[in-house]
């Protein structure tokens, strides 16, 4: 089990390097993280975008980005290429450059020649527990607003098996809302009894379960003791699932921010890791995003 976000990054640097192709790389930003990452050892890269462009970002910020450059200033057509080259084995990873997330994820999506999503997509936040005791995991923060019931069961889904990737055999799933009772007035206490019963009756598997639980008493034992609220999860959750993209959005903006920890975005529920990071993301928790995609790569290979 992976129990801290270092022993990941250290991972990494480790194994066998990975390859990403990056959809519209003419950023600083994105070329920025392509050397960084390429000099520690935790990917090389295909960079698609417009070729004179990216040259001329690198000249300018002083890079060697010593990479393959394919010239495709198109960003649709990047978004596609990109998306082609995982799925012929030629990279292990998509990454998004500069261009709307929809314009990347609809190349994605692409039923015939996507990334093979059956279900939904979804962003999952990772970091260290404040106990050091194992990460935890945080969705969803970035792509589905307000997720339905089976929708959420989705979520699950996705999250879990990023955990069990992690190590996380059997982790412990907080369904989170304002309070820890069921009231007919807060739809989403409801959805998350019915998600624990789902997970008590086997209809999800592989996790425990609880919910509806406050913040408070899914992570910390005193909180959940206070209330008498036990079991499997309370007090000890390792995944979140937030209500709607705004709970799951402003805590992992707080995280970050606020808290200044070490925040890793995933996109899970393709059939390769994809890495799409916040423009606004501090530069080290882009690069490691980069290292878990990195890694998910490797061991599903």
């Amino acid at each position: 089990m992976i129990k801290s976000i270092d022993e990941l990054f250290d991972l990494v640097k480790n194994r066998p390097t990975m390859k990403i192709a990056v959809a519209s790389a003419e950023d600083t930003d994105i070329l920025q993280i392509v050397e960084k990452a390429k000099q520690m050892g935790l990917a090389d890269f295909i960079l698609i975008g417009a070729k004179e462009k990216i040259m001329a970002l690198a000249t300018e910020n002083n890079l060697e980005l010593d990479v393959e450059i394919i010239d495709q200033a198109d960003p649709a057509h990047a978004a596609a290429l990109a998306v082609e080259l995982v799925n012929s084995g030629e990279a292990s990873a998509v990454m998004k450059g500069f261009l709307q997330t929809c314009t990347f994820l609809k190349a994605i999506l692409n039923k015939e020649k996507g990334l093979n999503v059956t279900g939904l997509i979804s962003q999952v936040s990772v970091y260290d527990k404040d106990n050091g005791m194992g990460l935890q995991f945080l969705t969803d923060c970035a792509i589905n607003i307000s997720p339905t019931l089976s929708q959420k069961r989705q979520l699950i889904d996705n999250v879990v098996d990023l955990a069990i990737k992690l190590g996380y055999e059997k982790p412990r799933v907080a369904i989170l809302s304002a309070l820890e009772l069921i009231r007919d007035d807060m739809p989403d206490t409801i959805e998350a009894a019915a998600l624990s019963k789902m997970a008590e009756r086997g209809q999800i598997k592989n996790c425990y379960i609880d919910g509806p639980l406050a913040l408070d008493n899914a992570v910390s034992p005193e909180a959940a003791a206070h209330k008498n609220i036990m079991g499997e999860v309370a007090g000890r959750a390792d995944i979140l699932i937030a209500p709607s993209i705004q709970v799951g959005n402003v805590l992992t903006k707080a995280l970050t921010f606020f808290a200044k920890k070490k925040v890793v975005a995933a996109v899970v529920g393709a059939s390769k890791p994809i890495v799409m990071t916040s423009r606004t993301d501090m530069f080290e928790n882009k690069l490691l995003s980069v290292a878990l995609a990195g890694y998910i790569a490797s061991v599903s290979n």
